[in-house]
């Protein structure tokens, strides 16, 4: 269960696009003219009694740009300066926004992108996970590295999340930020970051071991709004083809 859930985030974070395009023509070139909607609140609540329910709720200042974001115990607050994101400040130290876009991010050591549908989103991504395993014979913890691949489908509409980035100035961090897929310096290839979400809305992922066995997926059946952004979803999570999590989930958008 975890490993599934840390699997999904690795893949949700590694999606990456090959083009020199922005996220913005991105994204239009994807869903064409859809509706600008700006995401107040997410609710999950958990089927299983030993989860707990939470709730991100997303405030804006009067011109539609995010001040703060809270998940119900932590809240971050966005700080801008000449009109673009500069710091996030909340938990620990604050966070400037200009570490970002000094040198590329490696991310070969935790997966890769195989290959896109025609709308630009990534379908197919190989994830390593690294864990220790005890070793009887030598009394040793040793590093091991498990590999898969994550097959994933999307809903023709539009990714819920992307005005929302824009309004908190995330969509220009996007673009600048640079990411290293290729574990050779002397040929590496560099891609902009334009990462964080797919351009459209993800219904599925399943993800299969080095031998082609599926070892979890990860389920999505929305309710879609009169503008085609969900209204509403039920989250479910197959480990060794037996459900072992459902989530719902309640969007709230700004009025």
């Amino acid at each position: 269960m975890k490993k599934l859930l840390f699997l999904t985030t690795i893949s949700i974070t590694l999606l990456a696009s090959c083009d020199s395009d922005s996220v913005t023509d991105e994204f239009d070139n994807a869903n064409g003219d859809t509706a600008k909607k700006l995401i107040e609140r997410v609710e999950f609540n958990s089927a299983q009694i030993d989860e707990d329910d939470y709730v991100f709720t997303v405030n804006y200042d009067a011109n539609n740009r995010v001040t703060s974001v809270s998940n119900g115990a932590d809240t971050g607050v966005l700080v801008y300066e000449n009109n673009e994101l500069s710091t996030v400040t909340g938990g620990s130290e604050p966070f400037s926004l200009s570490e970002l876009y000094q040198d590329p991010y490696d991310v070969f050591e935790t997966g890769d992108v195989l290959e896109y549908d025609n709308s630009g989103n990534p379908i197919s991504i190989k994830v390593f996970e690294e864990s220790y395993e005890y070793n009887e014979t030598t009394g040793f913890y040793e590093e091991i590295t498990e590999e898969f691949t994550a097959t994933i489908a999307y809903d023709a509409t539009p990714n819920p999340y992307f005005y929302t980035f824009e309004a908190a100035g995330l969509i220009e961090v996007l673009d600048r930020v640079q990411l290293n897929f290729s574990m050779m310096p002397q040929s590496s290839e560099i891609l902009r970051a334009r990462a964080l979400f797919p351009l459209n809305n993800i219904k599925s992922i399943v993800y299969k071991n080095e031998a082609g066995e599926v070892e979890g997926e990860v389920k999505i059946d929305y309710i879609y709004d009169a503008d085609n952004y969900p209204s509403s979803a039920i989250i479910t999570v197959i480990v060794d083809q037996e459900t072992a999590s459902v989530y719902s989930v309640n969007y709230s958008y700004k009025q």
